[in-house]
């Protein structure tokens, strides 16, 4: 894992993004949460983020200048998450949300794919639309449905909790080991690594279903039982 992503946590909220930092120095976390942003401005662009900064003081320069870098690459700071007293007050002072909505526990969805280790993976709890592309250095998890159009370039694997209808390239770096799966499997275009298939005629009886590069060298699908 690289430095920039052991100091950024990325998760999918109802209401947009929330990013977690950890209690590195102030100016270390936000050159490397901009160098994130910087990096995949397209899966930023538009969103609502709530931030994280755990015990970080923050005084009302910081954060206005925070919020003013995410501005102008087109994101909105709605939140500030913080266990400082002084932190929420300026968080408050600027109209900024000091608390985010969490689910209830029994409202919380799990699947076991496989121990990831210390690499990154993004997870997404929505719908991707047609127009919209995911670009991720580690593993993408969508619970909800991939709809034509929609495209997710992950340099690990891929797992959509929900219907996979647009394009995907797992191991997007040369990995060929990464694995494509998703509960009703007809992707408009599929890749691992380099090998490309053609788009799969949907199913007529949806199944959970995983691609990967066979012992021959061809993308192969089978069915998925998840663990």
């Amino acid at each position: 894992m690289n430095e920039t992503n052991s100091l950024i946590q990325i998760k999918g909220l109802r209401d947009g993004l929330l990013v977690s930092l950890n209690d590195a120095p102030w100016d270390e976390q936000l050159s490397a949460l901009l160098s994130r942003v910087d990096a995949t401005p397209s899966f930023f662009q538009g969103a609502r983020l709530a931030l994280d900064v755990a015990s970080q003081v923050l005084k009302v320069d910081d954060l206005v200048a925070l919020r003013d870098h995410l501005s102008e690459r087109g994101i909105f700071l709605w939140a500030v998450i913080s266990e400082s007293p002084t932190t929420q007050q300026t968080a408050q002072l600027l109209g900024l949300a000091t608390r985010i909505s969490k689910p209830r526990p029994e409202e919380t969805r799990q699947f076991a794919v496989e121990d990831l280790g210390e690499e990154t993976a993004l997870f997404l709890d929505r719908t991707l639309r047609s127009g919209v592309r995911i670009e991720f250095p580690g593993h993408v998890v969508i619970l909800g449905d991939v709809n034509p159009g929609a495209e997710i370039v992950a340099e690990g694997n891929v797992i959509v909790w929900g219907r996979l209808r647009g394009m995907v390239h797992a191991g997007a770096k040369g990995n060929r080991q990464a694995v494509v799966c998703a509960l009703d499997f007809s992707p408009m275009q599929l890749r691992i690594a380099d090998e490309a298939s053609a788009a799969m005629s949907p199913q007529t009886q949806s199944k959970p279903q995983i691609a990967r590069i066979n012992q021959f060298g061809n993308l192969q699908a089978e069915n998925w039982s998840p663990a």
